[in-house]
């Protein structure tokens, strides 16, 4: 696979297509909890892990309230909805209130800072933003082998169409 250079980062991360995602276990909220969240407990479902730079851009917003408003269709599909960034779960908690409520995990990739961006290849590491995530969508097939990678501008909220159309081919 050609590297092209995105957003500071080299788009050819150590997680590829049909790659075991890499398990981990985050402080999450979940529709305005805090619970820990561990990805393997989501064997059986599709996902879609979807990697965000900071909890107060206006693109993330919009991003995670497609998600909720699309929340019902993607449960009937089997389809968990999971949200990271480096943000601190306190800050987290104080978005999700004055933005959410959301009733997926909003997991707190903070400490140790950006493990699993870095572990999936999407933590910022120069340049503007340098320690954010990207805004990446990572569609997880019902073994959790990732089925798509990509990455976007941090303006740039991933077309909900484009995701349901991966999410039918990875059914």
């Amino acid at each position: 696979m050609a590297s092209e250079r995105v957003g500071g980062i080299l788009d050819s991360g150590p997680v590829h297509l049909g790659d075991q995602a890499p398990d981990f276990e985050l402080p999450a909220l979940i529709g305005g909890v805090r619970k820990s969240f561990r990805l393997s407990d989501c064997r059986g479902k599709q996902v879609i892990l979807a990697f965000y730079p900071f909890n107060w851009q206006d693109a993330s917003i919009r991003q995670m309230s497609g998600y909720q408003a699309h929340r019902d269709r993607l449960l009937r599909s089997a389809t968990e909805t999971v949200a990271l960034s480096v943000e601190s779960i306190m800050n987290t908690t104080a978005w999700e209130r004055h933005k959410g409520p959301f009733d997926f995990p909003l997991c707190s990739d903070f400490w140790p800072h950006g493990e699993v961006a870095g572990r999936y290849g999407v933590l910022r590491e120069s340049g503007a933003g340098a320690g954010a995530a990207e805004r990446a969508i990572f569609i997880l097939d019902r073994d959790l082998r990732v089925a798509l990678r990509k990455i976007y501008a941090w303006d740039q909220i991933p077309p909900f169409n484009d995701v349901l159309r991966e999410l039918d081919k990875a059914s």
